[in-house]
């Protein structure tokens, strides 16, 4: 059966994993300077950082709307037996709720919700590309998906508050205290939602360093196929670290590099750096 995995531009698969599963991605909006872009496309995380670091508002994101679901949907299900699409999770945008509307015209596309974002929403669509390879039906192929997603761990170590605190999620004055104090905060996604998770204290990069080797150590409830590390164009020598402290604690298949896009960037801030996986 020929099935379809297509996702959106807020999975943050690298070119390389996209071009090796051919995952077609939906660029999700980001308004700029009071214009439209679209994610990937026509704006890069580097325009994010540099319009914000010249003292300009935060960049915001924008959900796709029913009509660029019906057109995506309507380019490739003719040509496949089944689209499987999956979206960033509902408690980050109304993504899932305009694809299943979109859906309705169509009788063989199945939207899942992935409960995440970044790379978590990429664990869930590459389970289903194995779950399509052992044979499985579309619709039930949706469902395990949908299961995964209650065993994705998706967490993020911070360098800087202040894009929170421009985005009005915390205050200047915490963003401040932070700061000074060398505060270094986990987000952690929890029931499709971004909680704050432990504060970290120090130089940022021995910060994530203890942060990746806390996520990891003596762990046995962790599915060993795969680990993202993403980040927002960290230091290529941090993410060398990083790769060897997800060596050091873990036996992965597959150890999975790729950088953040603009919905997480745009949110978080260079720098950032998350490792993401599925528990068993």
């Amino acid at each position: 059966m020929k099935i379809l995995f297509s996702t959106d531009s807020t999975a943050d698969f690298s070119k390389e994993l996209l071009d090796q599963y051919n995952i077609p991605v939906l660029p999700l909006y980001v308004e700029k300077g009071g214009a439209m872009y679209r994610d990937g496309v026509d704006i890069t995380v580097k325009d994010i950082f540099e319009y914000v670091g010249a003292g300009n508002p935060i960049c915001t994101t924008a959900a796709l709307n029913i009509a660029d679901y019906q057109d995506f949907f309507t380019k490739y299900a003719s040509e496949y037996d089944a689209i499987i699409h999956t979206t960033i999770s509902t408690g980050f945008s109304s993504c899932y709720q305009n694809a299943v509307i979109a859906a309705e015209d169509f009788d063989n596309v199945h939207v899942v919700n992935s409960m995440n974002l970044s790379t978590g929403i990429a664990l869930v669509v590459l389970k289903g590309i194995e779950y399509a390879k052992e044979g499985l039906a579309p619709a039930e192929i949706a469902d395990k998906m949908r299961a995964v997603t209650e065993k994705v761990e998706s967490s993020f170590i911070i360098n800087t508050l202040a894009y929170l605190a421009k985005g009005g999620r915390c205050s200047a004055v915490t963003a401040l205290g932070a700061n000074l104090l060398k505060l270094r905060p986990v987000i952690e996604v929890q029931d499709g939602k971004m909680q704050v998770g432990k504060k970290f204290r120090g130089a940022y990069d021995r910060c994530v360093v203890n942060y990746v080797t806390e996520r990891l150590k003596d762990r046995d409830d962790i599915d060993q196929s795969r680990i993202f590390i993403t980040h927002a164009h960290c230091d290529p020598a941090l993410v060398a670290e990083v790769r060897k402290v997800v060596e050091e604690n873990g036996s992965f298949a597959e150890i999975l590099e790729t950088t953040a896009g603009c919905s997480i960037s745009s949110h978080c801030g260079p720098d950032t750096l998350g490792v993401l996986f599925v528990r068993k």
